[in-house]
C-alpha cells in the first residue's frame, strides 16, 4: 500500500507567542507597512523573497518558498476569531477548545481523536511531542501519548514481566487514588496508566525501526519533527501528532529573535517532507500551523505587541498551494485598536482539515458551521 492509499494524518506545529503576520507573509507593495514599520522592523522590497506581485516571504524562509513554489503550501490569509482578547493564555484557549464565548474543557483535536478512534483500541492515534499536553489534545477517555524525548520514551518497558508492571500501575492508582478520590478517578488513572504503558511499547518498537538519510539539525523544532517522522514511518497508526516552538512573542529585540525561529522552522520543514519523500511517506500528511494571534500593524520601537489577525499554513502534497482568502487591510481606518482584523474564522480552517481531510463530521467538533477555505484536494486521504 502506497502512502496515497493510507489514512489521513494531520501534523499540526504551534507557533507559540504570537507571530508577526506582516514580517511573515509580507505586502511588499503597500506603502502602510513601511510607513508603520521603522527600517530596523521592516523588510526591504528588495530582500522580501516574492511568491506573486503583492505579497512574499520573509528572506529567512527560502526552504518554504520552495515548497510553495512546488505548488504543496497553501497560505490562508486573516485568520482569527471576533473581538480577540490580544491574551496568550485567552487565545491559546480558544483555538484549543474552539469556545471564544466561555472557558472550553474539551480540546478540539481530542474530540477529533475520539471519532477517528472511537473504542480507544490504538492508544497512539494521537501524539504529542513535547513536555506536558496541549488543551487542544484533552477529552475526558481519550488517550494521547505525550513524549518529550522519543530517545528516552517509555524505559518502563525494560520491565518485561507483565505481572510487575501491573503491580506498579496498581500502587500508582491507588496512591493517587487516595489522594484525588475513588471510583471513577482511580479507574481512569489505572487505565491511563496502561495506554501510556502500552504506547511506549508501540513507539519504541517503531523507533527500531527507523533510519534516515536527512541529517536534521539539532535545535528543538527539528528533533521534533524528526521524531514525528520517526514514528509516522513506523506505521503505528498515528493519525494526529502536535508539536509547537517559540516563543514568537517578540515585543522586544524582535529581528535576530524572529529570524532565527523561521531560520529553524523552515528548514526544520524543509528536512521533515524530504525524510517522508525518502519514506514514500508523504502522501497522506498534511502539515498545519498556526498561531494564537498576529501582531501590531505599527512597530514599538524594538518589536511589535499583540495583535489580532494572522496566517496559517497548510504543507503537503494533497494541498491545494497558493493564497486563500484576502490579506486583511491595513489602511488606518481599517484597523481596530490598531491591529489588522480577521474575517477567516479559525473554525472554519479547522473544519476544512477535519471534513476534507480527515474526514470526519466538523460541527461537534469545532461547534457550528463556519465558511471553509478550499486549500485541500476533496479527494485526499481515504477515512
Amino acid at each position: 500500500m502506497t502512502s496515497k492509499d493510507k489514512p489521513p494524518v494531520l501534523v499540526v506545529l504551534q507557533m507559540t507567542g504570537g507571530n508577526d503576520y506582516l514580517n511573515t507573509v509580507i505586502p511588499y507593495t503597500d506603502s502602510n507597512y513601511y510607513d508603520n514599520r521603522r527600517a530596523s522592523l521592516q523588510i526591504p522590497e528588495e530582500s522580501v523573497l516574492k511568491l506573486d506581485d503583492e505579497l512574499g516571504l520573509h528572506p529567512v524562509m527560502g526552504p518554504m518558498k520552495g515548497i510553495y513554489e512546488q505548488g504543496d503550501m497553501a497560505i490562508i490569509h486573516s485568520v482569527g476569531y471576533e473581538n480577540s482578547p490580544r491574551s496568550h493564555f485567552r487565545s491559546m484557549d480558544i483555538w484549543h477548545t474552539c469556545e471564544p464565548n466561555k472557558v472550553g474543557t474539551e480540546g478540539w483535536l481530542g474530540r477529533a481523536i475520539r471519532d477517528l478512534d472511537p473504542s480507544g483500541e490504538n492508544p497512539v492515534t494521537g501524539v504529542n511531542i513535547g513536555m506536558g499536553l496541549p488543551r487542544a489534545l484533552v477529552l475526558p477517555g481519550v488517550s494521547v501519548a505525550s513524549v518529550a524525548d522519543l530517545s528516552t520514551y517509555g524505559l518502563l518497558t525494560s520491565i518485561e514481566q507483565e505481572e510487575r508492571r501491573t503491580k506498579m500501575l496498581q500502587r500508582f492508582s491507588n496512591m493517587y487514588g487516595q489522594a484525588i478520590g475513588t471510583g471513577l478517578v482511580k479507574e481512569y488513572l489505572g487505565r491511563t496508566g496502561l495506554d501510556a504503558l502500552k504506547g511506549a511499547d508501540i513507539l519504541k518498537e517503531g523507533l527500531g525501526r527507523y533510519s534516515s538519510n536527512v541529517e536534521y539539525a539539532s535545535d528543538p523544532i527539528a528533533k521534533s519533527l524528526r521524531d514525528v517522522a520517526m514514528i509516522h514511518t513506523a506505521d503505528v497508526g498515528t493519525r494526529v501528532f502536535y508539536t509547537q516552538y517559540g516563543s514568537f512573542d517578540t515585543h522586544a529585540s524582535q529581528p535576530p529573535t524572529f529570524d532565527k525561529l523561521w531560520t529553524e522552522v523552515s528548514q526544520a520543514i524543509n528536512d521533515f517532507w524530504d525524510d517522508l519523500r525518502d519514506h514514500d511517506a508523504d502522501e497522506n500528511v498534511i502539515m498545519f500551523l498556526f498561531s494564537e494571534f498576529g501582531r501590531r500593524v505599527r512597530d514599538n520601537g524594538s518589536g511589535t505587541d499583540h495583535g489580532a489577525a494572522g496566517a496559517c499554513f497548510a504543507i503537503g502534497p494533497r494541498v491545494k498551494g497558493g493564497m486563500h482568502n484576502e490579506y486583511p487591510s491595513t489602511r488606518a481606518e481599517a484597523l481596530e485598536q490598531g491591529d489588522m482584523v480577521p474575517d477567516q474564522d479559525f473554525r472554519g480552517v479547522y473544519s476544512t482539515l477535519l471534513e476534507d481531510w480527515l474526514r470526519l463530521d466538523a460541527v461537534p467538533i469545532v461547534d457550528g458551521r463556519f465558511e471553509q477555505p478550499k486549500f485541500v484536494e476533496t479527494n485526499g486521504g481515504s477515512g
